[in-house]
């Protein structure tokens, strides 16, 4: 039915007053008659092959209101059905057109200003829109930690990028409320405005009662999420404009003024099926079809637009078809632009790379006298206490760290008071105070979202993970949200951060999947991130210090390898020898990213790569083999590999041991045999050795399923005769 036709059959009776301001009313309407006929304009030239995105916004249109009502520095995380929000919001960027833009998204254009034809998603820097592209739920833990950021800097007086009483606007379909992560959002910000925290974010369910084909029970969205303790629940008519505007206003001034999360229940309808290949009929009853249709939000404008007499039938059509004409005269042109045609251009926003800025960055001093005062006097600075083991030193580095960005966070669960499980951060709690130094729910999305959250406002976070497995829990929110985020804006966005995960195996006597895995293979599939992996603790500060560089220059999000059974190794050969502690590295000491650290380079018969716990093993096998025969190579850096230093490396040797305490298969010892082949190396002998497909069992039985120090010895002494 076409909503215009329907509009001459029966036309509205003039109103007595008018519900909605006169400016307001019009230029809302016409928000939503331009993001209508865009989505028309995209199932037609996808037909052509001009357009690659039919993911539309049809029925969903009363979210016009939101981008009208709120600001432009109110940052917006958006449901993919947003095209009259964005209408409306781009009215505060006079020297943009709207629908040029998005025909250049659309078109996959390099022009395209949200991602730079990388995927069509809805987003502006200059708007604050930042680009989502699933907004399935994943967003919504990063939309609240960038609300909780926004009075966070307030109260430590720090500049924001935006005004100090914005708004975060969070978008999502009434079937994402059910995902595990959108409940995980809700329930740390029930949790946050439940300890008094203020929060100030406005989570907005476009309720139009689908999921794909899944319906979603009758007034199961007010029921599940009205008596949540700690959000306020507010219920608006998305397809009124008469009837939604001074709710949904209310509802943004509460948000605003209260700072507390408000839940705005936007009753929508879904019109032209899910997207251009979703055919309705298929799964829906035809009556159901035809009585959404009558529930058209633009057949429902329309009418209030004349009963007000602002414009008549006749105006409406002209206006509607003008903007068809233009979307699609606009599309042909979006279609003549340039596309990405080299990988290079495709890549480039994803792991931005300023080798020099960093090593600067890397090597500013920190304040004399703050750290003076930090450490308790000169004589109680790190760098002039004797040799110490990892933990020790990774506390002295976060310590540095957050004396030299006071932009920097450490949280965690159990990271304050507690000073985390192994006591690696005993201490900072009350050398930085509690704004800087928290503790979190046990919610390992929560963190990284947090983490997010943070890092786009202007902080620098260094969130803990408190065991490798755990991150799986929430590996998603660094692989689809944190990593993608400079990728799918073309840069303008970044989320800098610096991930500590408790890592590896080789505890004795403590397994189970949870706090002994040496799983990394999913950390080395995300595109973009950075892994570093110290075995020593003046490695670990080093490494610490460049990649905090990398996130503050480069925006990198890094994840930081904590080699738990190597905490609190002090020893290598024997006990009591007190070779495997280390003197705390002065500031001008520097490890560029991808450089190793190589023992006994002098060495020509073996070479044996590896990290984390392979390196003191591999060194101990070295030392029972014949002088001068072993070289060790510790990789330090497990993603990306350095492939020009193995192959370096290994060119000098006879034969290669890689050591990989990881699984045979999507382990790091795959990547290097991988990069030795391809450097023309396979002329020698190459050996790998891994641990087996294998949860680690508790106990000694650990060693049955890792590499062990006289296996290791054993292939030491086959490969170097």
């Amino acid at each position: 039915m076409d909503w215009l036709d329907a509009l001459e059959r029966d036309p509205p009776k003039a109103l007595a007053h008018r519900p909605v301001p006169e400016r307001d009313l019009l230029e809302l309407f016409d928000s939503q008659m331009t993001s209508r006929q865009l989505d028309l304009m995209a199932r037609v030239k996808r037909q052509e092959n001009k357009v690659f995105y039919t993911i539309g916004s049809s029925g969903h249109e009363g979210n016009a209101l939101i981008g009208r009502l709120t600001r432009p520095t109110d940052p917006a995380f958006l449901h993919y059905r947003s095209g009259a929000f964005m209408a409306e919001r781009y009215r505060y960027l006079p020297e943009r057109d709207f629908i040029d833009d998005t025909c250049l998204s659309f078109a996959a254009s390099r022009d395209d200003v949200a991602s730079g034809g990388r995927h069509k998603v809805w987003g502006n820097r200059d708007l604050w829109v930042l680009p989502q592209t699933s907004t399935i739920a994943s967003h919504l833990p990063k939309a609240v930690g960038t609300a909780l950021a926004v009075d966070h800097a307030r109260r430590q007086g720090l500049d924001l990028p935006i005004p100090g009483d914005s708004i975060v606007v969070c978008s999502f379909g009434d079937a994402s409320v059910n995902h595990a992560t959108a409940q995980t959002a809700f329930n740390s910000a029930a949790w946050t405005r439940y300890q008094n925290l203020p929060l100030p974010i406005l989570f907005v369910c476009e309720d139009n009662g689908l999921g794909i084909s899944v319906p979603t029970p009758s007034n199961w969205i007010q029921a599940s999420m009205s008596c949540r303790p700690g959000l306020e629940y507010v219920y608006a008519d998305g397809l009124d404009l008469a009837a939604g505007y001074s709710v949904v206003s209310s509802a943004i001034e509460r948000c605003r003024s209260r700072r507390q999360p408000v839940f705005l229940h936007l009753n929508v309808t879904r019109l032209m099926g899910h997207a251009g290949t979703d055919f309705e009929i298929e799964y829906r009853d035809p009556g159901a079809l035809s009585a959404d249709e009558s529930r058209d939000p633009l057949l429902v404008s329309a009418r209030l637009v004349i009963a007000s007499g602002l414009m008549s039938a006749a105006e409406i059509r002209d206006r509607y078809l003008a903007l068809r004409e233009r979307c699609l005269e606009r599309a042909d042109w979006a279609d003549g632009r340039a596309r990405l045609t080299t990988r290079e251009a495709v890549m480039g926003p994803l792991a931005p790379a300023s080798p020099k800025r960093v090593r600067e960055e890397a090597v500013r001093s920190v304040d004399k006298e703050r750290r003076l005062e930090c450490f308790g006097g000169a004589r109680s600075l790190p760098e002039r206490a004797p040799p110490r083991h990892m933990a020790i030193q990774i506390n002295r580095a976060l310590a540095d760290l957050m004396l030299k960005y006071p932009q920097a966070l450490v949280f965690g669960e159990d990271v304050a008071r507690k000073g985390g499980v192994y006591t690696v951060t005993r201490g900072l709690w009350q050398q930085f105070g509690r704004n800087r130094v928290f503790n979190t729910l046990l919610d390992e999305t929560t963190i990284l979202g947090l983490a997010q959250g943070y890092a786009n406002l202007g902080f620098l976070p260094l969130p803990e993970i408190q065991y490798l497995a755990y991150f799986h829990n929430a590996c998603d929110q660094v692989r689809g949200e944190a990593c993608s985020l400079q990728f799918f804006s073309n840069d303008q966005f970044r989320n800098p951060m610096v991930i500590r995960i408790a890592s590896l195996g080789y505890q004795k006597g403590f397994g189970g999947h949870f706090h002994n895995d040496n799983s990394i293979a999913a950390l080395r599939d995300i595109p973009g991130l950075v892994i570093a992996c110290p075995s020593r603790g003046d490695d670990a500060v080093g490494l610490l210090r460049t990649l905090c560089a990398m996130a503050r220059v480069d925006g990198r999000v890094c994840a930081f390898l904590e080699t738990i059974a190597l905490y609190m190794t002090k020893d290598l050969y024997q006990p009591g020898d007190g070779q495997w502690s280390f003197p705390y590295p002065s500031g001008e000491e520097y490890i560029a990213p991808g450089e190793p650290r190589i023992y006994h380079p002098e060495a020509d018969g073996l070479l044996i790569i590896s990290y984390g716990n392979g390196v003191p093993m591999a060194l101990r096998a070295a030392r029972s083999a014949a002088d001068g025969q072993v070289r060790v190579m510790d990789l330090r850096w497990i993603k990306p590999l350095n492939v020009d230093a193995i192959a370096e490396q290994a060119a000098q040797c006879r034969a290669v041991l890689v050591l990989d305490e990881g699984r045979p298969d999507g382990g790091v010892g795959e990547g290097i045999v991988s990069a030795l082949v391809e450097s023309g190396l396979a002329d020698r002998p190459i050996r790998r050795l891994t641990g087996a497909d294998c949860y680690i069992p508790l106990g000694d039985a650990a060693g049955l399923v890792l590499p062990d120090e006289q296996t290791i010895t054993d292939i030491v002494g086959q490969l170097i005769q």
